[in-house]
């Protein structure tokens, strides 16, 4: 078993869906659009202020997408907005992870979110997905001064526990995230939980499993 376990937060480790659905009623028969598309525009946002070379917080590309999201599916109440901001900070975790991080950490391994998230967002999810004294680091974007899949990103944790990048295993339910992974070196597991067809043939995951309990079951 590899030593070092990297995990992606947002679609990983925490539902990002989880916030709209919690308010499905209020929002009505198109909150599953709402919220893919406020999850898609969030992902570009990151992508375009990367390779614009634009600085910008991902609390503050979460607000912007989330406005474009409502306005694409003609609007939402002024107070629904601040309501799914506040539950995107605090979304619950899949079913799955707590006892995987847990079980990884009994068998002697070291943890990290490795994440677009900014610091004081990842803190809150952590906290509110009750997983605090589980992770060794929770390393942010924020110290490298850009979004995923730049390698400066994936080198914040061969920096932090001081590894070649093939000593960690790395864990994201993002594919464009895995082959950002890949490319620098990590051993990746790419958690599909959708069935998703895949894509970047020349940059291919180690293992794809449907949850993070794969970790743990070694197949």
């Amino acid at each position: 078993m590899l030593r070092h376990f990297v995990f992606d937060a947002y679609g990983t480790l925490f539902n990002v869906h989880a916030a709209a659905e919690r308010h499905k009623e209020t929002i009505g028969p198109r909150w599953q659009q709402l919220s893919q598309t406020w999850r898609t525009k969030h992902i570009e946002y990151t992508w375009v202020h990367a390779l614009a070379g634009r600085r910008a917080t991902f609390w503050s590309l979460a607000q912007r997408s989330l406005d474009y999201a409502a306005a694409s599916v003609g609007g939402i109440p002024a107070d629904l907005r601040d309501k799914l901001l506040a539950s995107y900070r605090t979304m619950q975790a899949y079913p799955e992870v707590r006892e995987v991080l847990a079980a990884l950490k009994t068998k002697g391994a070291t943890l990290a979110i490795l994440s677009n998230g900014d610091p004081d967002m990842l803190a809150e999810a952590v906290r509110a997905a009750k997983l605090e004294g589980l992770f060794d680091d929770v390393l942010s974007v924020a110290a490298a001064g850009i979004f995923k899949p730049s390698p400066a990103v994936y080198r914040l944790a061969t920096d932090r526990f001081g590894c070649k990048p093939h000593d960690i295993s790395f864990q994201s339910s993002n594919r464009w995230d895995i082959a950002g992974a890949k490319a620098f070196g990590f051993h990746c597991v790419w958690i599909n939980r959708t069935d998703a067809p895949d894509e970047y043939p020349d940059m291919k995951p180690d293992r794809i499993a449907r949850d993070l309990g794969a970790l743990l079951a070694g197949s």
